[in-house]
């Protein structure tokens, strides 16, 4: 297939794709699952595709990339399926309203070309964003971030929002103290549950924005420090098969041995 082929085999793939969403969605022919969904149903779904996504770009798998941005895919032309039957938009006007955007956003590729530094286009593009949230009648300053954000994201993307009107510690030390200052007040709340709770959400609030001041991504180091605890933990079940000992048998002694030598494999 040549280049100037592309185009044209992919309309004509998501036309397929279209079509068959309106099969399945069919009130008397189509999927009994697929018939009942909402968009409040499918939701979750959604959100778990995103993060197969990001599993499959971690894993540097990219043949399960492929299959898994297919399914985020299904997932949008799933939406707006819906909200054809609705009257309520197409999967052309979301397609239109995206290219647009990225138009609008982009002045320096499609208005007036030119080049412009790295850090430039970022505050372009966030000035942009604002001004849409205010077209949109969102005028505070926190008033679109999703709640449905995986929590270090969310608490990142508060921070950083407060930050442009100026309200933001200085330096990452100052958040770095403010650590310490959660920690105590953990230790302080004692056996009040429900202080407890509320101490340590603080302190990964805290500890998501220090993160930020640090320019780590807390959601990436966290994935990450999970990967590795289940890269090291699958390496202590292979050791512990070939000692010819069950798991739920080792000693706290044989797991430590067990976990140091994880480590430094």
């Amino acid at each position: 297939m040549s280049a100037a082929d592309a185009p044209s085999a992919a309309s004509a793939q998501l036309e397929v794709l279209l079509e068959l969403m309106r099969v399945l969605r069919d009130p008397q022919q189509g999927c009994p699952w697929d018939r009942t969904q909402t968009f409040a149903t499918i939701a979750p779904f959604t959100i778990e595709e995103a993060y197969e996504v990001a599993d499959a770009i971690g894993r540097g798998d990219f043949d399960r990339l492929r299959d898994e941005l297919g399914d985020l895919l299904f997932q949008v032309v799933f939406h707006t399926r819906i909200a054809e039957e609705q009257g309520r938009f197409d999967f052309a006007a979301v397609a239109s309203a995206l290219a647009d955007k990225l138009v609008r956003r982009h002045p320096h590729v499609f208005a007036e070309p030119s080049e412009v530094p790295v850090a430039d286009l970022h505050v372009s593009w966030e000035a942009h964003k604002a001004r849409e949230r205010a077209a949109d009648g969102l005028h505070g300053v926190l008033a679109d971030v999703p709640r449905a954000l995986p929590g270090l994201a969310r608490a990142a993307k508060l921070g950083r929002r407060a930050g442009r009107v100026g309200f933001d510690w200085s330096t990452p030390a100052q958040v770095r103290a403010k650590v310490d200052e959660e920690l105590a007040e953990i230790d302080a709340a004692g056996d009040d549950r429900a202080q407890v709770t509320e101490e340590i959400g603080d302190l990964l609030f805290t500890i998501a924005n220090w993160a930020r001041h640090l320019q780590i991504d807390a959601e990436d180091a966290l994935r990450g420090a999970a990967l590795k605890f289940e890269r090291r933990f699958e390496r202590m079940e292979q050791a512990a098969r070939a000692g010819g000992v069950p798991l739920e048998r080792l000693s706290a002694a044989q797991w430590d041995e067990l976990w140091c030598a994880a480590k430094r494999s």
